[in-house]
């Protein structure tokens, strides 16, 4: 693309006119524009524009005086814009597109709403209430004032005022947290212009006395944690949530109980709080809708490179026709994706690397979810759209799982008693996925959870299915693109158990398994190397069984069980709301004897029974709980339409 000219720009201006200055709208769209290509001094000259359309380019950035002092709406869709700081020349903004610019976050919005005071439309709907952001932007600046009282204080005479000054905007910007983790980017960016602003107005030394007045309403400088309060009610959710309400509830009644029937050898137990009680999921967001099914959650990787995934507090949680993204912390549903006539069943994350045009690389978190029309939907949750779809089967898709080593690498288990591996790639330029098939796995009966095998995911996939325990060959290299099941799993509890539904699979560490459904009242733990080492070339094989664990008697089925393999803890949730809680670090590194007795739970979280909705729910099932790899949350799901968040002590 050459350099703008001034005849293209009467050519693609309206109304027509021999003159720049006449022109009111503006189409650039579809010029393949890099920021290089837009000429300040050229477009200056559109005095009287109000309208500008740059869609379809390659712009990563746009230039800090672009000279349009009329403009009311900017068109920015299908580019590459990682920063929205820039929009801030433009303070007449009425209306703006963005969609399509896969590295703007939560934050680029919260930032947009903060810059453009008078903006009415984002990507063609009504800017919601600023509210939640007018309380955020308050209590980071008392945040900042009381910090800044300490920093005086501790000043010196000899102090240089403005090396003073950089020293406390840096370290503000270092120590004054708020909010949670996925708005971190805008909160620092926040505390960098409250810092700078109060120590131009006050200037450094400042006394005590006179610290700069705090806002109207600001809560008080001396809290320290971001928690809703027990009773506190939200009736409203966060900026950048497309869903305009949800509820939220945070309960003191929860209640934990530790080492119920153990014994004096157990470990301590993990000690948990609660936080938060949603119903995110409701149709038509009705805080008396108890009916509608949640069936799965997944935590986000860290989106940090270098970060523990530990660190990481944002959960994804499934049912109905939505799939909503929760920050653990606040509780606040950071985004929720509707396709109505859909029930999603599962949700998985991945990590990709994703290279732009100009040659930037950007860590992309991609959400997997799928459902009753066996259709896979990638979710850009940051960006707010879904970027692909994978018309994967004709039935139900009952269960999603990515490869641990190959972040494009998707399974998807269907009730059409098939297991597709998929290759989703690396986005084009864009940023639509173009998904191929790797192998096709038949199973005999409906595959239920997958489950690649920790010490070799390349060559083996677990799953547990309404007819037992199987095991595929996945190695690409074989010839044979469409295969059977390899090897089947029984358990000892008796021919009677062969055969039985294995509701519950995951690995505790890279050889022990614990699987559930196999016989009533029990999770087994079993090893995969001495199972498959007695292996020899049966296709039925009993698992080597290492211990039992003690759980719930019910015959219904569907609790999945999940694990963390960092912490040597299995979890899983029972009929009466409780949720299960194993500490197996010690049996896993001692391997006793296997013992004639299950082993109990280290602990028992109980559910709050009546919990604080309206009296409404006496009694729920917990039927999925997933905790964050060091057990920091724990969230939890019901067949009564709440979401459970614990946080550990």
């Amino acid at each position: 693309m050459a350099p703008l000219s001034s005849q293209l720009l009467i050519q693609r201006g309206r109304p027509k006119s021999d003159r720049l200055g006449r022109i009111r709208s503006l189409d650039l769209s579809g010029l393949q524009l890099r920021p290089e290509h837009l000429d300040p001094k050229l477009l200056c000259r559109l005095t009287l524009l109000q309208e500008l359309d740059l869609s379809d380019n390659q712009l990563d950035t746009l230039p800090a005086s672009l000279g349009l002092p009329h403009l009311r709406t900017l068109h920015c869709a299908n580019n590459q814009l990682g920063d929205v700081t820039i929009l801030g020349q433009f303070p007449l903004l009425e209306e703006l597109s963005l969609e399509g610019n896969p590295f703007l976050t939560v934050s680029d919005h919260l930032k947009i709403s903060f810059l453009l005071p008078k903006l009415r439309k984002v990507n063609g709907k009504e800017v919601s209430s600023t509210s939640q952001l007018e309380s955020l932007s308050r209590e980071l600046a008392s945040r900042v004032s009381a910090y800044w009282e300490k920093f005086v204080a501790t000043l010196s005479p000899e102090e240089e005022p403005e090396k003073a000054r950089a020293e406390f905007v840096r370290s503000a910007i270092r120590e004054v947290r708020y909010g949670p983790e996925s708005l971190s980017e805008f909160t620092q960016w926040r505390v960098r212009m409250i810092s700078e602003e109060l120590v131009t107005s006050r200037g450094i030394p400042v006394p005590k006395a006179d610290s700069p007045k705090r806002p109207v309403g600001t809560r008080a400088a001396q809290e320290t944690k971001a928690r809703l309060g027990s009773s506190k009610r939200q009736d409203s959710a966060p900026l950048s949530s497309p869903c305009p309400t949800k509820r939220a509830r945070t309960s003191p009644l929860a209640e934990m109980e530790s080492n119920p029937r153990g014994t004096g050898d157990k470990q301590p137990a993990v000690k948990l709080e609660p936080l938060h009680f949603l119903q995110c999921h409701s149709r038509n967001n009705s805080p008396r809708d108890l009916e509608t099914q949640l069936w799965a959650c997944a935590f986000e990787p860290a989106w940090d490179e270098g970060t523990s995934r530990d660190t990481s507090q944002t959960v994804a949680t499934c049912g109905g026709e939505a799939v909503c993204v929760i920050d653990c912390q606040t509780g606040i549903v950071l985004h929720k994706y509707k396709v109505p006539g859909e029930e999603f069943f599962s949700v998985a994350w991945t990590a990709l690397t994703a290279v732009t045009q100009l040659g930037h690389k950007k860590r992309w978190n991609v959400l997997a979810a799928a459902g009753l029309r066996g259709l896979v939907r990638l979710l850009d949750v940051r960006a707010g759209f879904c970027c692909g779809v994978i018309r994967a089967h004709k039935k139900a898709i009952a269960t999603l799982c990515f490869s641990p080593t190959h972040e494009t690498h998707l399974f998807t288990a269907s009730y059409d008693k098939r297991i597709i591996l998929w290759d989703i790639g690396i986005p084009t330029d864009d940023f639509e996925f173009q998904a191929s098939q790797l192998l096709t796995l038949d199973s005999t009966s409906i595959p239920l959870r997958l489950c690649p095998v920790a010490s070799c995911p390349d060559t083996y996939l677990l799953a547990g299915c309404e007819g037992g325990c199987c095991c595929w060959d996945v190695q690409l290299e074989r010839p044979q693109k469409r295969r059977a099941c390899e090897v089947e799993f029984t358990f000892p509890e008796g021919s009677e158990a062969s055969g039985r539904r294995v509701d519950g699979l995951a690995f505790v560490n890279e050889d022990v398994v614990a699987s559930k459904g196999s016989c009533l009242g029990t999770i087994c733990l079993w090893s995969w190397s001495q199972t498959w080492a007695g292996r020899g070339r049966q296709a039925s094989v009993p698992v080597v069984v290492l211990a039992r664990l003690q759980w719930s008697s019910t015959e219904l089925a569907y609790f999945s069980l999940s694990t963390c393999p960092g912490e040597g803890i299995v979890l899983c949730g029972d009929e009466e709301g409780n949720v299960w809680i194993y500490d197996v670090q010690q049996l896993l590194s001692q391997r006793p004897p296997q013992q004639a007795a299950p082993q109990a739970p280290t602990q028992i979280l109980k559910w709050p029974q009546p919990w604080a909705l309206e009296q409404m729910v006496t009694k729920t099932m917990v039927n999925t709980v997933v905790a964050s790899p060091s057990l920091t949350y724990l969230t939890a799901l019901t067949d009564s339409n709440i979401v459970a968040i614990w946080k550990r002590q």
